[in-house]
């Protein structure tokens, strides 16, 4: 909500004064963003203005973020940086999907919308496969939001500057992209010409923010009184205009489901997501930048599952799985495993077979593939009973489930 001062009534404007001024004034905060981000140079224009305009002095840290492992930044990485080197984080990707509920972190309200977008190139001339083929950024939301779409190849790149090159190029008919990079591709090449379209997905739809840690916590609402003043004199508007989502793409990701973003975003980093709801042929999977097909037949049938392998798969899930997903798999830098955003009550967007077999192929994201099938199967099994389905006689097997196309609805 953007209110300014003179629209509270007095005695409100009085006690948001006097909280303002009970925080403690920090010498020097220490201002981080996300190594490689398309969106670094923006992130730190706003933070400069925003950290001014809250009277806070503030100095930028080149390399207070590392780069990570290839499974992304986990919230206790995040949580001992901000401890340790940053005192805030600025373009923090925000989405509805993962609730980070146990996090240490504290967010400001959204800067930029900047979710992610279908793109094509008017100017390239894709040709053969390339006609019928979809890139992405391998194991994150692109890659999650283009494995949805039926009767596609996929090209999986390992940034996502490669992602919109290969349409620039004419490798891939279209790419599902973070608008920002869009964006800072168009900075680099000038005569580059895309348009632009929504991604409609529910992973599509993200917001960039500032996080803070238990040092800085208090400093939110300054930041956020900032970001209201910003934004209701124009500023905010100019700054963010040329990374700004063109309206048909926001126009379709808000008519997507309203109810979806009326409460606003919440945690997810936006590096890497895992879940993918179609199902993934094994052959060329283990390169990141080959083609995947998505395949889109199936046998039938909900798999059974014993409540021995669905424990089993707890323990492998906490140590394999835990860190981006969360410990109670509420999200962590990657979507949630449980709720109504994974296993809805109905009109699932996901199969039980399209979910093990996007996992056994590409999870982990440090080293997609290493476990046994079985394994993969038992850790299948400890996420159908998480999200309401009951352990029956019959032990799962790697064959059955991959074979199932049920979709995967909360169970009853």
């Amino acid at each position: 909500m953007n209110h300014s001062l003179n629209r509270i009534p007095a005695a409100s404007a009085l006690a948001a004064c006097l909280a303002l001024a009970s925080v403690p004034s920090m010498a020097n905060v220490k201002v981080c963003t996300f190594p490689g981000s398309p969106s670094a140079a923006l992130d730190q224009t706003i933070a400069r203005d925003v950290f001014a305009q809250a009277g806070i002095p503030a100095t930028f840290v080149k390399h207070g973020i590392g780069d990570g492992d290839d499974d992304g930044v986990s919230l206790k990485e995040l949580d001992r940086t901000l401890a340790r080197d940053c005192d805030v984080i600025a373009g923090f990707p925000r989405s509805t999907i993962a609730d980070a509920s146990n996090s240490k972190l504290q967010f400001s309200r959204g800067y930029l919308r900047a979710g992610y977008v279908s793109i094509e190139a008017p100017d390239a001339n894709p040709q053969g496969a390339a006609k019928n083929t979809v890139a992405a950024m391998y194991a994150s939301p692109a890659q999650l939001i283009a494995v949805q779409q039926q009767s596609i190849t996929l090209d999986l790149e390992n940034t996502s500057a490669l992602t919109v090159d290969a349409v620039a190029k004419g490798h891939a008919q279209r790419a599902i992209v973070w608008y920002p990079a869009v964006v800072a591709y168009r900075l680099a090449h000038p005569q580059q010409r895309f348009t632009v379209a929504a991604a409609r997905s529910p992973y599509a739809d993200w917001q960039l923010v500032f996080a803070f840690g238990t040092r800085t916590a208090a400093l939110r609402e300054r930041i956020d009184a900032a970001l209201d003043t910003l934004s209701n004199d124009g500023r905010l508007l100019a700054m963010t205009r040329d990374w700004t989502m063109p309206a048909n793409a926001i126009a379709e990701i808000s008519a997507d489901d309203p109810a979806r973003y009326r409460d606003g975003p919440r945690a997810l980093h936006a590096s890497r997501a895992v879940v993918q709801p179609a199902l993934l042929a094994a052959a060329n999977a283990n390169g990141a930048g080959g083609f995947v097909k998505i395949a889109a037949d199936a046998a039938s049938g909900a798999p059974s599952f014993d409540q021995a392998q669905a424990t089993h798969g707890k323990m492998l899930y906490s140590s394999a799985c835990a860190k981006c997903h969360g410990a109670q798999l509420q999200g962590v830098t990657a979507p949630a495993l449980q709720g109504p955003a994974f296993a809805p009550a109905s009109n699932a967007h996901l199969t039980i077979g399209g979910v093990y077999t996007y996992m056994a192929t590409n999870m982990p994201a440090d080293k997609p593939g290493k476990m046994k099938d079985q394994d993969y199967a038992d850790i299948m099994a400890f996420l159908l009973y998480s999200n309401g389905y009951r352990p029956g006689g019959a032990k799962m097997t790697a064959d059955n489930v991959r074979a199932s196309t049920t979709p995967l609805n909360a169970g009853k």
